[in-house]
C-alpha cells in the first residue's frame, strides 16, 4: 500500500473548486489543515461565511477527491469559517487592492461576451428567452450569468426556480446559482412582491452595483434582461458596457415587430452592435405535426430587414421559437424548457440560438486570459 503524504493530499484538493468563485480551494486559501494517520485523512476547510450555501457541495467534492486517492482509508472533512481578515485577503486576491469600482466586462482584456436582451414592448417573452438561453448555454459547459436589469418587472430568479439570496464576502456580492447559471436581481433585495419605485439615477446606480460589486468570476457569456423600450436602463447599459451586443426579441405580429424595430434602432445612437433578432411565439406545432400561425408570420424578418437598412450592418434572424405552452409552464415552475424538454421543437430552436451565441466571432489569440501562465 502506497504511503499517503500531505503533498499528495493537497494535490488532490487542488482539483476541488469553490463553486461560486470557480477556483481551486487550495489557491483560495480555503484548506485550513491536513492531518494524516496512517491511511486515514482528516481535512478542515474554510468556508467564506457560516451560512455558505455551497457548504454541502464543497464538503462532498472534497470527500470525493480524497477517496479517489490510492491508499486512502477513512476520510473526514470538517469546516471552519474565515475571519474578517481572511475574507479581506480573499477579496484582494480576486480583485486586487483597487478601491474604485471596476466593471470587468468593460475592460479591454475581457473575454466575456455580453448580450443585452431587448424588446420594444412587454409580453413578447424576452425574459423567457433570456432564462432559457442561459440554461441552454450552461448545459453546453459555458460559464454563464444573468443580470436581471428589468428592475420594475424582475422575474429571473423565479423563472430559474431559485429562492436563494446572495451573500457577501468582504465587499463582494456572491450571486446565487440555478441550473448552472449565476444570477443577480433586485428581487434578491426586496421583500415579497414589493414594487420598486425608483427614478432614473437610482436605476443607474443599481445596474452599476450589479456589474461592479457582484463577483461574477470568469464568465463566457453574460446576459442582461433589459426592460422593454429604450429608457434609462437601456442607455445605462450602453454607457457602462459599450461592447454589449443587442439581442432583439419580437413576435411575428406586425405591431410587435414595428415596436421592436425601435428597440434595435437605439444601437445607432449608442454605437452598439445588434447580434441578431429572435422571433418568439412563431408557428405553433400541433399534435398532428401541422403548424398554426397564432400571431401571424414574418415579424422577425421584418425587424431584421429594417435594422439592416438602418444600421448598415447585416442583421439576421438567429432563431424562430415556436409558441409552446410548456415554455410558459417551465417558467412558472422554474424549470426552463430548453433543458427539461430538449427534444421539443421549442427547445431545439432555443438550443440552436444558444449554439449561434456560443460561437466566438473575435479571436482571443494574444489576449491575457488571467490564468497565471506566462
Amino acid at each position: 500500500m502506497s504511503q499517503v503524504t500531505e503533498s499528495a493530499v493537497r494535490s488532490a484538493l487542488s482539483r476541488v473548486e469553490d463553486p461560486e468563485i470557480g477556483k481551486p480551494i487550495t489557491e483560495l486559501g480555503m484548506v485550513k489543515s491536513v492531518a494524516i494517520d496512517g491511511s486515514d485523512v482528516q481535512v478542515e476547510v474554510y468556508l467564506t461565511i457560516a451560512a455558505c450555501p455551497m457548504k454541502t457541495t464543497i464538503v462532498t467534492n472534497t470527500e470525493a477527491a480524497l477517496k479517489d486517492m490510492p491508499g486512502v482509508g477513512k476520510v473526514q472533512v470538517s469546516t471552519d469559517v474565515m475571519s474578517d481578515e481572511q475574507r479581506r485577503e480573499l477579496r484582494v486576491s480576486l480583485r486586487g487592492e483597487t478601491s474604485e469600482p471596476v466593471i470587468p466586462f468593460a475592460q479591454p482584456g475581457s473575454t466575456t461576451r455580453v448580450f443585452a436582451v431587448a424588446s420594444g414592448k412587454g409580453g413578447v417573452g424576452k425574459s423567457s428567452m433570456t432564462v432559457n438561453l442561459a440554461a441552454a448555454l450552461a448545459k453546453k459547459g459555458l460559464s454563464v450569468g444573468i443580470l436581471d436589469a428589468d428592475i420594475y418587472g424582475h422575474s429571473v430568479p423565479g423563472m430559474l426556480g431559485s429562492d436563494q439570496r446572495p451573500h457577501q464576502v468582504d465587499d463582494m456580492i456572491m450571486p446565487p446559482q440555478a441550473h448552472g447559471v449565476k444570477m443577480i436581481s433586485i428581487a434578491h433585495f426586496t421583500e415579497g412582491n414589493a414594487p420598486v419605485v425608483w427614478r432614473g439615477p437610482m436605476l443607474h446606480r443599481a445596474i452599476q452595483q450589479f456589474l461592479t460589486d457582484v463577483f461574477w468570476g470568469d464568465l463566457d457569456i453574460l446576459l442582461l434582461d433589459l426592460p422593454p423600450g429604450t429608457g434609462d436602463i437601456a442607455i445605462t447599459v450602453a454607457q457602462l458596457i459599450p461592447n454589449a451586443e443587442l439581442l432583439i426579441v419580437t413576435t411575428p405580429q406586425a405591431a410587435a415587430a414595428e415596436v421592436a424595430e425601435r428597440a434595435g434602432t437605439i444601437s445607432v445612437q449608442t454605437n452598439q452592435k445588434v447580434a441578431g433578432v429572435i422571433e418568439n411565439m412563431s408557428a405553433m406545432v400541433m399534435p398532428d405535426g401541422s403548424t398554426m400561425d397564432v400571431f401571424g408570420s414574418g415579424g422577425g424578418q421584418k425587424v431584421a430587414d429594417r435594422l439592416t437598412a438602418i444600421t448598415g450592418e447585416d442583421v439576421k434572424v438567429i432563431g424562430s421559437v415556436p409558441l409552446d405552452p410548456h415554455l410558459r409552464i417551465g417558467g412558472d415552475v422554474g424549470n426552463p424548457i430548453a433543458i427539461s424538454e430538449p427534444t421539443s421543437p421549442t427547445a431545439i430552436a432555443i438550443n440552436g440560438i444558444a449554439d449561434h451565441l456560443a460561437k466566438r466571432k473575435v479571436s482571443i489569440v494574444g489576449k491575457t486570459l488571467g490564468l497565471g501562465v506566462k
